[in-house]
């Protein structure tokens, strides 16, 4: 499996489970409907469990920030033009499953708030000065993490030891920092849903809030 194959595969299954956690929760008629944001966060964790094994053979980055932090830390700016595009594609193909999935469940919806947090995050209170510090914060949290338990200041890639840590690591950050904005904490979870929103023909959809997604 080719780097970029991986990151689009890793990406993919990532917000397939994820988006689809959110979908089963949140989606009228679904059986998880009103499940809580404990299931949510335990299947973004599963999510994320699933997506290092995926793309193991890339070392699993399957966020641009993490990919920038690693060429930041190891002088190695190679792999950002291959690693983020496919992360961006495998966040948006990952999320059009979702859809295809639940299509039904969309057209049942007529809440088109909850059919947007399906895609991508949302503030509870709206303050973009808030929000950032909020989303800022869970990604350092994300980064420092990943760099700890990878036990190099050389390099953040992962492989299948370190999808367990890397799934509680993520279960920690949504049920402790993620009641403010939803956290994103990964660009290309937040955007490239946040399209494939955009683009698809969603029953009763509202607009895909750009002007909350510039930070993200």
């Amino acid at each position: 499996m080719t780097p970029f194959v991986a990151e689009f595969a890793g990406t993919a299954t990532l917000l397939l489970l994820g988006s689809g956690v959110v979908a089963n929760v949140v989606l009228d008629k679904s059986k998880g409907h009103n499940g809580g944001w404990i299931v949510i966060a335990f299947g973004w964790a599963i999510a994320v469990f699933v997506a290092v094994y995926t793309a193991a053979a890339s070392g699993a980055h399957l966020n641009p920030a993490i990919t920038i932090a690693d060429a930041v830390s190891s002088g190695n700016w190679s792999k950002v033009a291959t690693y983020i595009p496919a992360q961006i594609l495998g966040a948006m193909f990952g999320s059009g499953l979702t859809w295809l999935a639940y299509k039904q469940h969309f057209d049942e919806t007529t809440n088109a708030d909850l059919q947007l947090a399906v895609f991508c995050t949302a503030p509870a209170i709206r303050s973009y000065t808030h929000n950032f510090i909020t989303e800022t914060i869970g990604a350092f949290v994300l980064m420092f993490g990943v760099l700890m338990l990878n036990n190099s200041k050389a390099s953040v890639e992962l492989g299948p030891i370190s999808a367990l840590p890397v799934a509680l690591l993520v279960l920690g950050i949504g049920l402790s920092l993620g009641g403010p904005t939803g956290y994103a904490i990964n660009p290309a979870r937040d955007l490239g849903p946040r399209i494939m929103h955009f683009i698809l023909p969603i029953k009763n959809k509202r607009d895909s809030d750009w002007a909350y997604s510039w930070f993200l």
